[in-house]
């Protein structure tokens, strides 16, 4: 007979606890911590905790190293689990266990009752090996079927970034991978938040740290896209003065680093969200500039002119604009003069 599973995070102190830090398309988004129910089903506990760890070596089977750093997760299903832990062929078809290619369920003490659980991948009965899956909602008909041995205890908000990924069928359209594993020992920083009492999981930039603040912003995208998944639809466009805001801030950002064609793509990001935002136009002109795009500039310029006549900034903009226009077409007047002379 199953059990409710654990609802106090951590359930048992003396449990082992690992943590991956995930990496999507490339950028870190953040760690998840996991305990692991040792106390219930010790050898499965035991192959997971060898598997953050590395430190069992290379697998008999696979010929590979029994470790789950550079795993990806290869499968998400929205509102049911994201899975990994093939790490030797990378598509749900590999990996083995630290006992050999499998081994048995251990038993079925713990119900599929909420989102947050670490579970067994497996083929049928007793077909264990080192794929896992973490659950993003209830899912009791898996009860009896796969053996829940652990929960994630911080990070589950990495949990449904991880859910909303954009899927080709069930395979992530960016990879998503575990960049860094290992166990948490007792007393070791979680390495969740900085100890500055913020409760922000990046340490405070130093100012004029663009790159960083892009960063944080591009966080902050994230988790409104996933909040808007598990709220009532009358409800998202509250996010969107958020989204909004981030998107200008992320734009702006850019233009500080001189990333102007990164500029230009953010601003399109915020006229699509609001089509008569001045700011956006403003600064998507000054990443034209950047391009030399002046024709380009000018056109937004006038388009943030007609819909705020009174702005100072996009005046004097305008201006300077129409300006560097006149430099370079006079310029190419002396280019053509000197070659027909």
């Amino acid at each position: 007979m199953s059990h409710p599973s654990p609802q106090v995070k951590p359930f048992n102190p003396s449990n082992p606890r690992v943590f991956f830090d995930v990496d999507i398309g490339g950028e870190r988004v953040g760690r998840i911590v996991l305990e692991l129910f040792a106390d219930i089903v010790p050898k499965t506990a035991e192959n997971f905790r060898a598997l953050c760890t590395g430190e069992k070596g290379i697998g008999p089977t696979t010929g590979k190293p029994l470790h789950f750093k550079g795993c990806l997760f290869h499968r998400i299903i929205k509102k049911f689990m994201i899975q990994g832990g093939d790490f030797s062929n990378q598509n749900g078809t590999g990996g083995e266990s630290i006992y050999g290619e499998k081994f048995e369920d251990e038993n079925f003490h713990y119900k599929h009752d909420r989102e947050g659980l670490l579970n067994m991948a497996n083929a049928g009965r007793n077909t264990n090996g080192s794929q896992f899956f973490i659950t993003t909602v209830p899912t009791p008909h898996l009860d009896g079927k796969h053996v829940v041995f652990g929960q994630v205890i911080k990070g589950i908000g990495v949990t449904r970034i991880l859910e909303n990924v954009e899927v080709k069928g069930e395979k992530p359209a960016k990879l998503c991978i575990i960049a860094e594993c290992g166990e948490l020992k007792e007393g070791d920083d979680w390495g969740i938040f900085p100890k500055d009492g913020s409760g922000d999981s990046h340490p405070d930039f130093p100012e004029d740290n663009w790159e960083m603040a892009v960063k944080k912003y591009a966080k902050v995208l994230r988790y409104v896209d996933s909040s808007k998944a598990v709220i009532e639809t009358a409800d998202r466009a509250k996010l969107q003065p958020i989204a909004l805001s981030c998107v200008l801030n992320i734009g702006a950002c850019k233009l500080k680093m001189s990333n102007w064609q990164g500029a230009i793509d953010s601003c399109l990001e915020a006229l699509e969200i609001d089509p008569s935002n001045t700011k956006a136009l403003y600064h998507r002109a000054q990443g034209w500039q950047g391009l030399k795009e002046y024709d380009q500039a000018l056109a937004d310029l006038k388009k943030a002119q007609e819909i705020a006549p009174e702005d100072k900034a996009i005046q004097a903009e305008l201006l300077k604009v129409k300006q560097k226009i006149k430099a370079q077409k006079d310029k190419e007047k002396t280019v053509y003069a000197k070659m027909f002379a």
